[in-house]
């Protein structure tokens, strides 16, 4: 996930070269840079609000109706227990807006261009603003605010919304995407892997072997929510039911990749809180804990495909410190038997630790060898020529729709050539079976 040269992608970096080991000059100590906000204070994401560029991505979607309806309808609330219920309803509504907007249903809300992912995201900000400076007359503990705020996000994201026909013969797909971020170089910045769960979700996409229903969510850019275990609440109980599953963030300039092996390494890119965190990726039962995991996404199949204008790259480079070594050694060809992870392919920040987290469930759920799964690289979603610099620039331009509706369209492509490798044999309806359908 990044926007820039000097930002990593949701893994890493945009360029790999410079910034895939984490060495960005944000610094690695493990402790935040700023104060990412407490119960009652707007969040270190909450204070981008109020700046020129979210207010005119709103305004110009019809989104900045949604955090003073939401209050509203908060504040008549009366109870906890019916505010609990307002938050999960207000959440659900905001997502199914956003992917209706994105699908072409209902209005568009204004002229910015219904691809747009960054709607859905400062209005979701907005709305946990409201939440964190909420004070009812009833009373409400710091506990209870912290729950009206985990649902707000699982519902606002899709993770309660991922449901999959019963139907015989439909095959079934999980993508996840990110939010923007990297918001501090560049506020305008939008993220393409949110945008594509956006445009994808709950569609079908139509291969040799018949009909695949593909549902999608979408995750934030903070260290701390992945360290309390994000990732696996929301995918356990889907990948025994899938037959596909693939992760996406924002990559490199101009190609997508493959990433061919995650790595279980922490980099310290600072994230949208602007936290930094330096480690072993955080996870349940570390000893049992792998250094590496691998994609079973057919890649060769991927690579090899026409799916769009931008190149496919099976990317298998990765950062290690080899058995018996200090240093981090580049391997382009993948890590060594006894290493320690650096980098993945992906790098070392979000989106390598959710190709991690992911696929590391995978194989602990004892799908492995059953289950095709792994991460997706999209390019950067770059700004049309004359409009790339933040201080001066347009929150969007012609060049820079044109790009993110091209990614898209390719990623849901490398999705169909996925399905049609082989890679999905039903093998989820098989598990599934005797199930009650959702």
């Amino acid at each position: 996930m990044s926007g820039a040269a000097a930002a990593p992608t949701a893994s890493a970096a945009a360029h790999p070269d410079t910034t895939d080991s984490g060495t960005t000059g944000f610094g690695t100590t493990g402790s935040a840079t700023l104060d990412s906000g407490t119960l009652g204070s707007a969040t270190v994401e909450e204070q981008r609000l109020d700046r020129a560029a979210p207010q005119e991505i709103l305004r110009r979607s019809g989104f900045d109706t949604v955090a003073p309806e939401f209050t509203r309808v908060l504040e008549r609330s009366g109870s906890y227990a019916r505010a609990e219920r307002v938050v999960a309803q207000q959440g659900a509504r905001l997502w199914r807006r956003a992917v209706d907007r994105a699908q072409g249903r209902g209005a568009a809300g204004g002229d910015l261009s219904r691809d747009d992912d960054r709607p859905l995201y400062w209005a979701r900000l907005g709305m946990t603003r409201e939440v964190r400076r909420w004070t009812p007359g009833f009373g409400l503990t710091d506990a209870q605010r912290t729950r009206l705020l985990d649902t707000l996000e699982r519902t606002s994201r899709g993770r309660q919304d991922i449901h999959y026909p019963r139907a015989k013969g439909v095959k079934r797909i999980l993508v996840t995407g990110f939010d923007p971020f990297t918001l501090d170089q560049d506020v305008r910045t939008s993220n393409p892997s949110g945008a594509t769960a956006l445009a994808l979700d709950g569609t079908t996409i139509r291969t040799a072997d018949g009909p695949a229903r593909v549902e999608t969510a979408v995750f934030p850019v903070r260290w701390q929510d992945f360290a309390e275990g994000t990732v696996e609440r929301t995918l356990r109980r889907q990948l025994p039911r899938v037959d596909l599953f693939t992760t996406v963030s924002q990559g490199r300039v101009g190609r997508f990749d493959v990433e061919r092996t995650n790595g279980a390494w922490r980099g310290g890119y600072p994230d949208n809180e602007n936290v930094s965190r330096t480690g072993t990726v955080p996870v349940t039962d570390p000893a049992s804990q792998p250094q590496w995991t691998s994609t079973t996404l057919p890649y060769a199949r991927i690579v090899a495909a026409s799916t769009g204008r931008f190149p496919v790259y099976d990317h298998t480079s990765v950062t290690e410190i080899p058995a018996g070594g200090t240093d981090p050694v580049v391997r382009p060809d993948g890590p060594t038997p006894g290493s320690t992870a650096r980098a993945g392919g992906g790098g070392d920040y979000l989106s390598n630790e959710i190709a991690y987290r992911a696929t590391l469930l995978r194989d602990r759920l004892g799908l492995h060898d059953s289950l095709p799964g792994g991460h997706v690289h999209t390019p950067v979603l770059e700004f049309g020529t004359g409009n790339t610099d933040p201080a001066t620039g347009t929150v969007t331009d012609p060049g820079f729709v044109r790009n993110r509706l091209d990614i898209i369209a390719q990623v849901r492509s490398i999705l169909t050539v996925a399905a049609d490798a082989g890679a999905v044999r039903g093998t989820a309806r098989t598990r599934d079976r005797g199930r009650p359908g959702r």
